[in-house]
């Protein structure tokens, strides 16, 4: 009984645990292992991003083809098409893509959404268009 007790009260003090350098190599590891996997997101969020972008040329296309419907004609003009801007991240809002008209005339139209935002940093802004086919494309990949 009295060797137990000494043993106990040798061991008190100190306590099993990792040591500094193996705490350090771990997360060195964990570290690389972060570094590694978020260049592969940046086309993950630039993809989610775009859909904003798909969805507004959609509902543009929708609403040229119905005002053509109604006055033989396309439009620039937003009022014209009931069209309504939502506010981008310069203005204070969320929306990522400038959206406009950049060609209309009586048998055709071309709209684009430009993004305000580089999305992986290297100085090239996504772009996609959309005519009245409805032939939607990326013209500038980010």
């Amino acid at each position: 009984m009295k060797k137990s007790l000494l043993k106990l009260k040798k061991n008190k003090g100190h306590l099993k645990a990792y040591s500094m350098s193996e705490i350090l190599i771990v997360l060195c590891i964990i570290g690389i292992l972060i570094y590694l996997v978020v260049p592969n997101q940046t086309s993950v969020v630039t993809s989610a991003k775009s859909i904003e972008a798909q969805n507004m040329l959609s509902m543009i296309h929708g609403l040229e083809k119905s005002h053509f419907y109604r006055h033989s004609k396309y439009t620039a003009d937003f009022d014209e098409l009931g069209f309504e801007e939502t506010l981008t991240i310069d203005k204070g809002g969320q929306a990522v893509y400038k959206i406009q008209v950049t060609e209309a005339s009586l048998n055709s139209f071309k709209a684009t959404a430009t993004a305000l935002q580089d999305f992986d940093g290297d100085g090239v802004f996504n772009t996609w268009e959309i005519d009245q086919d409805r032939k939607l494309r990326e013209i500038v990949k980010d």
